[in-house]
């Protein structure tokens, strides 16, 4: 007799401000008429990576299912960089961009068939600081609104909106960015500062349009002196990136970036502090991940 698959299940209970009893249970349901064992694990905000390690290496699943958004599916990746396994996503967080260049589909039901039975890419990371990204992480006024956004108490996209608002209207100075990359120098005036392995906020703000996951390199995307209204119709999605002549791209493999003082920074999502020096590396198809079929934006 074939033994059972095992997976397991990573919820993190507090995502996007929704109950997952729901999802959990449908979970079950499906794995269940699957035959496969499911182990669940419910995130608690300390020491979850060094549970899920633990738990990856007393049952050794074939695929790990992440019930969360873009800040829980990094968490997962970061815990499991070196393990054989493949991440199957359920977006359920306030912002999931990586399942919007995944092109993940909306409904639970299809999004299971894809997490537990779906082909899978093999995606890149780049390392800042030590610190791991699958997406997209930022030095100012996006950093400044999620900043904004972990503190306000409306969840999900209408929470996003608020802060757009808030932010936009508390605006801070410009700042001075030098990036070192393909052994050229960089100087430049910025509002926001984009090191990008995918193309989209979960907003479907197409921010990188040259980005491939798995290509080896990554993007610097530089959104220079521009004034509130034009910053405001990029975060929107209303203004294409490469339409703007304020807009710079740089593509590279690793960048040491400065800034004249410290600045707003974020990672998939999640506001990590002030920061005025980042050193950025690619690591090249570090993470397998479910999909549903071949997506445009990988080689």
């Amino acid at each position: 007799m074939k033994p059972k698959d095992t997976f397991i299940l990573v919820v993190n209970p507090i995502a996007g401000g929704q109950d997952k009893a729901n999802l959990t249970q449908q979970v079950k349901d499906f794995t269940a008429r699957q035959e496969v064992t499911l182990i669940e694990y419910e995130t608690t905000g300390e020491a979850d990576e060094d549970a899920i390690k633990k738990l990856f290496d007393e049952h050794n699943p074939q695929r790990i299912l992440v019930a969360g958004g873009d800040g829980t599916i990094k968490m997962v990746a970061e815990a499991l960089e070196y393990k054989d396994v493949v991440i199957g996503v359920l977006p359920s967080g306030s912002a999931n961009g990586l399942s919007v260049d995944l092109n993940l589909p909306k409904t639970i039901e299809d999004n299971l068939a894809i997490a537990c039975k779906g082909e899978y890419v093999e995606m890149d990371m780049v390392d800042i600081n030590g610190k791991k990204s699958l997406h997209l992480s930022d030095l100012g006024v996006n950093a400044a609104l999620i900043k904004n956004y972990e503190s306000g108490r409306v969840r999900g996209k209408l929470g996003y909106a608020l802060q757009i608002i808030n932010t936009l209207t508390d605006l801070d100075d410009p700042f001075w960015i030098t990036i070192e990359a393909n052994g050229k120098k960089t100087t430049s005036e910025a509002r926001m500062v984009v090191i990008a392995n995918t193309n989209k906020y979960g907003t479907g703000v197409t921010i990188n349009p040259i980005g491939k996951f798995n290509d080896g390199k990554f993007e610097v995307i530089i959104l220079k002196s521009l004034d509130i209204i034009t910053i405001g119709k990029i975060l929107a999605g209303n203004i294409p990136v490469d339409d703007n002549e304020d807009v710079e791209i740089i593509s590279t493999e690793e960048a040491l970036i400065v800034t004249d003082k410290p600045v707003s920074f974020q990672i998939d999502g999640e506001f990590y502090g002030e920061e005025d020096r980042l050193r950025v590396k690619i690591l090249h198809r570090q993470l397998k991940v479910a999909v549903p079929a071949k997506p445009e934006n990988i080689t």
